[in-house]
């Protein structure tokens, strides 16, 4: 159970439900109902396979730079408690779970299956070269609805895309909040983020500019597949929700960043998956 426990902690299996929710929308909206049952579960493996390995090989690659950060030193590799071998032998488990998923899918998505796995290596070490390692990691996030619709329909139309450029913007910009936890240490260790690029203000304009994006780009999906009040009900909940998380936090006041972050883009994922639902059926 202690194991089981340190490996929950490692990828933060808690926060599977920012993606996971995005990821049941995208299969919902391919068919406009229900999946089936054998493609939900399939999808949710999946899921859960890929975003173990993306979390295990961020703390593998980036080890030395948390154990140098009064914030993460506690970490689980860090602090000694997971070895480096036994780490990789769980991303070795989790592609495998990941790769059997792909596999009881549509046979569309095996070729696509390397794309994910190439982006969660390059992602840790992009902080190191340039602050643009936000918007990667909103890229890598957006794949979640964008996958989950071409498993269930085997095809991935222009609302596709725009389904997952939503949901790239949307944890980009709360990603540039989260840097700023660290923006001091960053400077100290040469690492790049938009903070350390443009400043706390900046990294606020940049949050603001891209969750206003995540919004046009949910409104053009629906405007593409012509869809009901509810959906509607739903996007105006995000810009709602949104526009709370914004207020919550300001240049200069950051006490409340860890409500902001976590909380509520749980609730906000949760939220537009409970609308699509509402809407479809």
């Amino acid at each position: 159970m202690r194991l089981a426990r340190l490996y929950y902690r490692l990828v933060k299996f808690e926060h599977t439900i920012f993606a996971l929710p995005f990821a049941y929308v995208g299969a919902v909206l391919a068919v406009r109902g229900i999946p089936s049952a054998h493609d939900l579960l399939w999808v949710t493996v999946a899921m859960v396979g890929a975003r173990s390995l993306a979390m295990a090989l961020n703390r593998l690659i980036d080890a030395e730079i948390d154990a140098r950060n009064p914030r993460t030193a506690g970490r689980e590799l860090p602090a000694g408690l997971l070895s480096s071998s036994s780490v990789l032998g769980f991303c070795g488990a989790s592609l495998l779970v990941y790769v059997v998923a792909v596999f009881e899918l549509d046979p569309f998505v095996r070729p696509l299956a390397p794309i994910p796995i190439v982006a969660f290596v390059v992602y840790p070490y992009l902080k190191r070269f340039t602050w643009l390692c936000h918007l990667w990691l909103g890229a890598v996030d957006g794949l979640a609805p964008v996958g989950a619709w071409a498993a269930i329909k085997g095809s991935l139309p222009w609302q596709a895309w725009a389904l997952g450029g939503a949901v790239a913007a949307w944890v980009a910009g709360f990603d540039l909040f989260y840097a700023l936890f660290d923006v001091d240490v960053d400077h100290e260790q040469g690492l790049h983020s938009w903070a350390t690029r443009f400043g706390e203000r900046g990294a606020f304009v940049g949050a603001r500019t891209l969750h206003s994006l995540t919004v046009l780009m949910l409104a053009a999906a629906g405007v593409g597949l012509h869809v009901g009040v509810s959906y509607w009900l739903g996007v105006l909940a995000v810009a709602g929700l949104m526009l709370y998380e914004h207020l919550l936090v300001r240049p200069g006041d950051l006490t409340r960043l860890d409500t902001a972050f976590f909380t509520m883009n749980g609730v906000i994922s949760v939220a537009f998956f409970v609308f699509v639902v509402a809407d479809v059926l």
